[in-house]
């Protein structure tokens, strides 16, 4: 990534947040380094060095400021082929992918070679991947340290150490100072419960995400409540990790606060990456508006929902094939109740968990068929738990979407309509254009989806986005 250092110190210096994590500064007389939106005094020109990343600052013996906190910057978001690989790895080293795996795995996931995303992601990033995992670790640590009461040697482990030593070790070294000495000044938690916060580049629009989420809610997995999100978790394969989350508007400025519950500390990073993504956290609106135009003046806050499951955002789509959204919801309610684990939570609206493709894998159409579903689409859900299950199909952002979307159409009863919404919604793929759509041909005021796609060009790379906008225009999304 290349920075223009004159164009960042004038950023830093009137605490612009539209470039917050976009660049980090490193002061050489304090020795720290700090987000643009640092509300510390701003340091002279000269003494100023810019990087693209948290990981790049610390390689040249920054330490984190201990005010503007960069382990909450927010991510990033892009379309071009070459940075939406670093990003995907990012993601990948971001929710613990790395560790115990080595980068060979990583790179074969993403389907390149382990020398060509090197490469790319020193180029985007400023620093290897392993480089780029030890900050992480050490990022996620420090929050923990600051905002929970968890044991630090909870904190070592579910930061991805090995063991209390080597993570005393490298936070030692790393930060000069001891794990224990920095949670002394650090505000406490109870343990019963997680809290972080995660930034995002204003405007966001939480009113128009909220009233999204509401209207597809999954009776017994997602409740809206008041000014909050919340829903039941399950993370990992094998013995995965259960539990609940709550998301809200946070008092810091430009964030949203998620309160998790305490079973899931062993599973911070991929839980934070998901939520991160279902929220759109790692968009940059100002981008997105000026290729939108008057398309998004009204709403330039309005950001993509994404998905904490893919399966379960599939299914859901799958469900919504030509019936109402509240008819959909109630569908996925009862496939919820009938074959999903019951969880117990503090929040009556929070029943169950979705089940995971290996249950319905199991099943025949027909049971699927018993809580509503009509036949072709009950076979749909089973193809689809079974390509899931089988590793055939992967529905996650850091996928690669035309081979996605390829596996999707091979699939009995998904259209294109359906594997589109899929890809704008599970692969947060912000170019998708779910067509034919009735309520996009309405707000288009088009009656041909060929000439609706044509005129949709005027769109890319942010078409998904342009769709939300249609949607909103007629306060009838689907």
């Amino acid at each position: 990534m290349l920075l223009d250092a004159d164009q960042c110190y004038r950023a830093l210096c009137t605490h612009d947040a539209r470039f917050d994590g976009r660049f980090f500064v490193g002061v050489g007389s304090t020795g720290i380094y700090c987000r643009p939106v640092c509300t510390a005094r701003t340091p002279l020109r000269r003494n100023c060095s810019f990087f693209p990343s948290a990981a790049a600052a610390e390689a040249k013996g920054f330490r984190p400021c201990l005010r503007c906190r960069p382990e909450l910057a927010p991510g990033f978001s892009t379309v071009d082929a070459q940075r939406r690989l670093a990003q995907a790895a990012a993601s990948r080293i971001e929710d613990g992918s790395l560790a115990g795996r080595g980068l060979e795995a990583v790179a074969a996931r993403l389907g390149v070679t382990s020398r060509h995303l090197r490469r790319v992601f020193g180029e985007e990033f400023g620093v290897s991947p392993i480089e780029y995992a030890q900050t992480q670790r050490l990022l996620l640590a420090k929050r923990l340290l600051t905002d929970t009461r968890m044991p630090v040697i909870e904190v070592a482990l579910a930061s991805g150490f090995a063991s209390l030593r080597r993570f005393n070790a490298a936070f030692r070294e790393r930060y000069r100072m001891t794990p224990g000495e920095l949670r002394r000044d650090a505000a406490q938690r109870p343990l019963e419960r997680l809290d972080f916060d995660l930034a995002y580049r204003p405007p966001y629009d939480w009113e128009s995400m909220l009233a999204f989420l509401a209207k597809r809610a999954i009776p017994g997995v997602e409740e809206v409540h008041r000014n909050a999100y919340r829903r039941t978790v399950r993370i990992g394969d094998g013995k995965p990790v259960t539990g609940w989350i709550e998301v809200a508007p946070s008092s810091r400025r430009h964030a949203l606060r998620i309160g998790a519950s305490a079973s899931l500390a062993r599973v911070i990073p991929p839980l934070l990456a998901r939520v991160k993504q279902l929220f759109d956290l790692s968009a940059h609106p100002e981008e997105i508006a000026a290729v939108l135009g008057p398309l998004a003046e009204g709403t330039p806050g309005l950001r993509l929902p994404g998905a904490v499951d893919g399966f379960e955002l599939a299914v859901r789509a799958v469900v919504g094939q030509q019936v109402t959204v509240r008819a959909a919801s109630g569908i996925a309610g009862r496939i919820a109740h009938a074959f999903g684990e019951p969880l117990a939570t503090p929040f009556p609206g929070l029943t169950h968990l979705f089940p995971a493709p290996a249950r319905i894998a199991a099943c025949d159409a027909g049971e699927i068929a018993r809580v509503g579903v009509i036949g072709a689409r009950a076979r749909a859900i089973v193809a689809l738990a079974q390509a899931i299950d089988a590793g055939r199909l992967r529905l996650e952002p850091s996928e690669r979407v035309e081979s996605t979307l390829e596996a999707l159409a091979a699939l009995p009863g998904v259209g294109p309509w359906t594997a589109q919404y899929i890809a704008m919604r599970a692969l947060a793929w912000p170019d998708a254009f779910p067509h034919p759509d009735v309520a996009v041909l309405k707000a288009m005021g088009e009656t041909k989806g060929t000439r609706a796609v044509e005129r949709a060009e005027a769109w890319r790379p942010w078409r998904s986005y342009a769709v939300l906008h249609l949607w909103k225009s007629l306060e009838n999304p689907r």
